[in-house]
Formats: C-alpha cells, structure tokens, sequence
C-alpha cells in the first residue's frame, strides 16, 4: 500500500471515532454526550476564573453560547441570582439545560439586540467556524453601555494534549493569543485582553 494511505480498516476506525467525537463535542446527543455535558460539574474548574472575570450580579442577564446541559448557568442563577439564558445548537442539550435555553447558532443568536449585559462560553469556541461571526452576534446582543463577554477555549498548544485529545482535536480550530484579540477587534470590541493564558487554555474578556 503507498506510504501515507490509510487501510479500509484504519479508515474506517478513523471514521468511527470522528463520529464519536461529533456525537460529544461538536453536537453532543446520546447517551454519553447527556452524561458528559449534563452533569452539574461539566467544567466547573473553569468557572471561578471565569466568574471573576465577568464580576456578576443579581442585576445582570447573562447568555451562555455552547450551554450544553445549562451546569454554569444553573450554577449562576442558585449562587448570584441573576437572569440567565443559554443557547445550543443540540437539542438534547437544549432539553437538559431547561428551562433556561434555547436552540440556536452561535452564528446567529436568536436573541433581541442589546439585551444582555453579560455573555460567557466555556470550551465551545474553538467549534465556530466563522470566529468573527460569532463574536459580531456576541457583541450585537450584549449592552452596549456595560455588556461585557468571558470566553474560554483551548490554544494551539492544548492540541492533542488531555485538553483536547484526539479524535476530537481534529474537529476544532486552535487559535493564537494574537488571532483572538485581532478576531475580537475586527467584530467591534475596542479592548479585548486575555485574562488568563496557561499551557492549555485562554479565557479572553470583549467589552
């Protein structure tokens, strides 16, 4: 066989753990997925960097973008008190993560203009396809006085890494410090920063 083709049986094992990792992560449904994203501690190491750097209050209105199973925003409304909404585009995550969210795109919210004063996503960015897209939705339905956006994903260097393993690496977008503070310039935000870089991850603050 010539060097560098894969064998039907590779291929298809390729196939079957790239279905599996869609299935998890880039539109989580099943039986796994609702046990992954619909447990109340879903990536809940990531909510105290998170939090502090959203500063919230009883009297904000958050949206969530990739919610899956609603774990941050229940969390948020028992703790702070404030409104809360999530959009997903799976429905099964959807039905886990009511009454608070909606099925929608992140491409294309399906929420009025203006009316959140916050906005958080937790390790669904490095799905979008078209990052200023998203990040142009983001800022149109954020206030424009106080809106401010918390969002973390996983940096080049998480590639491959327990942050993002294989197979489901291959279905993500990795983007530099640099690229996400350009992204978040080019859709509108005057003073995009990353609040907090490790190895792994980047949680990059818009307002």
């Amino acid at each position: 066989m010539p060097q560098g083709r894969q064998s039907p049986k590779s291929y298809l094992e390729r196939w079957r753990l790239d279905r599996r990792a869609d299935k998890l992560a880039r539109r989580p449904h099943g039986r796994e997925a609702r046990q992954t994203y619909g447990s109340p501690t879903s990536h809940d190491f990531l909510w105290p960097q998170l939090l502090d750097a959203l500063q919230l209050t009883e009297d904000d209105r958050l949206l969530d973008v990739g919610c899956g199973g609603g774990a941050f925003i229940r969390h948020v409304r028992e703790t702070i008190g404030c409104e809360v909404a999530g959009v997903d585009h799976s429905r099964e995550m959807v039905k886990l993560a009511q009454p608070y969210a909606a099925l929608g795109d992140a491409d294309a919210l399906p929420f009025e203009t203006g009316y959140f004063t916050a906005v958080s996503s937790i390790q669904a960015f490095m799905f979008f396809e078209d990052p200023v897209k998203v990040l142009r939705e983001i800022r149109r339905v954020l206030d424009p006085e106080v809106g401010r956006g918390a969002i973390w994903t996983t940096a080049p260097e998480g590639r491959g890494t327990p942050a993002s393993p294989e197979p489901i690496a291959s279905l993500g977008h990795f983007h530099t410090d640099e690229r996400l503070l350009e992204y978040s310039r080019i859709a509108g935000f005057a003073e995009p920063r990353i609040a907090v870089r490790d190895d792994w991850a980047q949680l990059f603050v818009v307002q």
